[in-house]
């Protein structure tokens, strides 16, 4: 089966070689040490600056979500959601599970956030912490984070920024930027196993620990582990082995080249569906390049395409929250994001859709770059 969801995405044969080392314990010296190795890759990946909490929580990122949440904003803070589809609405659920003071500033699914807006909104009272999907793997928008970031500092708040769709696939400087919290997970652009919320924390947000009303999502407690080496619960060690692998496998391909590689991929893939009748879902000038979201042609169900394409060996996704049963939700991730899988994706998409030359045509469009 060919994996092109948007998440989990494929795992490199490194990774898969790392997964399958001789289990340790969760404090044995050598999970110890391939933890140290972790945080200093994650450092380099977010580089949250000085006195920064790194580390990667066991779970998905739904997990570092809810961790963010909980311990930036204490019950009573205010706390600024800018939502605008499926994940968005994710952390509304989370804030009205913590009873926290929100307001929630939304955008009409497949646009962007404006920044405008927040400025309003942030001008009308003061808010303790605003939080912001970067990628937003409904809708396929790519929200304009770093002028939300100036905003949320001009103001005195915290800011965190869910990169689940862009850390490690696209530069992320935290410290440039101005992000106090961001967290990923293991199986999205970083081609990990599922079961890992990589985060960190700057220094300014660490200030705000020990508020937390959960106890597994105390990132006071991951420090202990993570940079104490105590105990605070029996980590998933095998996941850890294969973060590493996939964060040395990123970091020497580079960020920006793996950035590159992204939008390479989308060009060509949406260049090739364009002329078949799909449509992309966001506008262009707000496209997220890892995950490809795109309307069926005039006469096509969305829900027949899939099954279609999974019946021959390749597995997409339709839409979630707003997008459902609309969309085709395509994963350009990690190595999810080459040529050799859209070769066999557009082929099999050719006999779907009873058209010839669908594979021939994409290679044409993507110049044969090993990408």
């Amino acid at each position: 089966m060919i994996l092109l969801t948007p998440g989990p995405s494929p795992i490199h044969p490194r990774v898969q070689a790392a997964l399958a080392r001789p289990l340790r314990g969760h404090l044995d010296p050598e999970t110890l040490a391939t933890n140290r190795r972790i945080r200093a890759a994650l450092g380099r990946m977010f580089d949250p600056g000085q006195g920064a909490l790194v580390a990667a929580m066991p779970g998905s990122a739904s997990l570092g979500m809810e961790a963010g949440l909980n311990n930036l904003a204490d019950q009573g803070e205010a706390v600024l959601l800018l939502v605008n589809g499926a994940f968005g609405e994710r952390m509304v659920e989370i804030a009205q599970a913590y009873r926290h003071d929100y307001t929630v500033l939304r955008a009409e699914p497949g646009q962007p956030i404006d920044p405008e807006a927040v400025g309003r909104a942030l001008a009308q009272r003061p808010y303790k912490l605003v939080a912001l999907v970067h990628g937003e793997t409904s809708t396929g928008v790519l929200n304009p984070a770093q002028a939300i970031a100036d905003l949320a500092r001009e103001h005195g708040a915290l800011f965190m920024l869910d990169a689940v769709t862009t850390a490690s696939m696209m530069p992320l400087s935290m410290q440039q930027m101005g992000v106090d919290y961001a967290f990923t997970g293991s199986q999205k652009c970083l081609s990990a196993p599922p079961g890992l919320a990589p985060f960190a924390l700057s220094q300014r947000g660490r200030e705000h620990l020990g508020k937390a009303r959960g106890w597994y999502s105390d990132l006071a407690r991951v420090a202990v582990y993570w940079e104490e080496e105590g105990y605070f619960c029996t980590a998933p060690v095998s996941l850890h082995f294969a973060l590493e692998e996939a964060l040395n496998l990123a970091l020497e391909e580079g960020l920006e080249n793996r950035l590159r590689r992204a939008e390479a991929m989308h060009r060509a893939v949406l260049g090739v569906l364009e002329e078949l009748g799909f449509q992309a879902y966001a506008p262009q000038e707000a496209r997220l390049p890892t995950v490809l979201v795109v309307r069926p042609p005039q006469g096509w169900d969305e829900a027949e395409l899939r099954k279609g394409l999974y019946s021959r060996g390749v597995s997409i996704a339709g839409g979630i929250g707003p997008t459902a049963g609309q969309v085709l939700r395509l994963g350009l991730m990690g190595e999810s994001a080459r040529v050799e899988p859209y070769r066999v994706f557009f082929r099999a998409l050719g006999e779907v859709m009873h058209q010839n030359r669908l594979e021939e045509t994409f290679l044409e469009r993507v110049g044969w770059v090993q990408v």
